[in-house]
């Protein structure tokens, strides 16, 4: 393996983080947009702000991370992505903004009418943004993206079929993996009603999602046929083991085991975008630029990854430190708690001070 490949291989790893953690985020988002009206919604969303609270800032750290090495060791791609699919990535970043700040704001707020306002930006800003993220993959995947400065055409770079694939399969797989954490979360607090509402969307998103994959073969064949070929090529490995993960986790599902379901479907969005990888190897950007034409000198490359070893000593630990934190229990809808949470009348919650960092 070559020092650019090895350098690029750290990097997905930070972006495999990002789909895993940052993905689950927003599919919290996604069923608090879905939960129901204010009282029927109201304890789901108890459950979805304590979960994503503590951690749906930290989470933005990976995909600071993979911009950082994208930028620093491939600084040629990085500016191709950027320049040609600014339309999509500023969308996207759009929404982050929106739903980080509806999320803390909709805290301090008292008024009815803003309540609501915010607690619709922040569902919505869920729905939109893994979306955006996966139309700017869909456009990369499918070779829409030349090298050089906005060498690729603005619109139909991420409006196209591949793009469309990408970025509805974003927002299922984030869905899906949400309310599988949530089934962990619910039981773990004692709410197995909750854990079951939660397991039937896991399972119903899980079917939609594979049935979308599926169709999805038919569209990289027609739209993107050098992905496709990599796919059903050397890919193909991959691709099978993330479809058994995938129906292990539909089992553990159906047996209420709900904690190897997290593993198991972690596994299979993992190897769904190592599959992509391989799929795509040795691009960066298929079918012009390879990983080895578009990576910085000897000097930055190792400089990077001695910068990425030293970071990861602090960065991972605490990390790990965070996510064991936040997997404490919570009250919602204990009597002996501190009583439920006053709606914000559009199906959002108004939180009380307690475990948000965010707050």
């Amino acid at each position: 393996m070559t020092l650019p490949e090895v350098v690029l291989g750290v990097m997905f790893v930070g972006l495999i983080a990002y789909g895993l953690f940052g993905g689950a985020d927003f599919g919290a988002g996604v069923w608090d947009l879905l939960a129901g009206g204010t009282r029927r919604g109201r304890r789901q969303r108890e459950l979805i702000e304590h979960s994503i609270g503590p951690v749906w800032e930290a989470n933005h750290v990976w995909l600071i991370f993979v911009l950082v090495v994208l930028w620093t060791a491939f600084s040629g791609a990085f500016v191709a992505i950027t320049t040609t699919l600014y339309v999509p990535m500023t969308l996207a970043a759009f929404g982050m903004i929106a739903r980080g700040a509806a999320f803390a704001f909709r805290k301090s707020v008292t008024t009815l009418p803003l309540r609501r306002f915010l607690g619709a930006s922040f569902a919505l800003s869920s729905l939109v943004t893994p979306y955006f993220l996966g139309a700017t993959v869909g456009g990369v995947a499918s070779g829409r993206v030349p090298p050089g400065i906005a060498a690729g055409d603005v619109v139909t770079s991420w409006v196209n079929p591949t793009s469309t694939l990408g970025g509805v399969l974003a927002v299922l797989v984030c869905s899906y993996l949400a309310a599988v954490f949530l089934c962990g979360d619910a039981r773990r607090d004692g709410h197995d009603d909750l854990a079951s509402q939660f397991r039937a969307r896991a399972l119903v998103t899980a079917a939609v999602t594979g049935l979308v994959g599926l169709a999805g073969l038919f569209v990289l064949r027609a739209d993107a046929p050098l992905l496709f070929d990599g796919l059903v090529g050397r890919a193909l490995p991959v691709v099978v083991v993330s479809v058994l993960a995938g129906g292990a986790a539909i089992v553990l599902l159906l047996r209420r085991s709900y904690v190897p379901a997290r593993i198991a479907s972690s596994v299979a969005v993992a190897t769904i975008l190592v599959g992509w990888a391989v799929a795509q190897y040795p691009y960066v950007l298929p079918p012009a630029l390879t990983i080895g034409d578009a990576a910085r000198g000897e000097a930055t490359l190792t400089a990077m990854l001695v910068s990425l070893v030293l970071g990861s000593l602090v960065l991972v630990p605490s990390l790990v430190y965070l996510y064991v934190l936040f997997q404490r229990p919570s009250s919602v809808g204990d009597p002996a708690g501190p009583g439920p949470l006053p709606s914000s009348g559009n199906g959002g919650p108004v939180a009380r001070s307690g475990p948000m960092m965010g707050s």
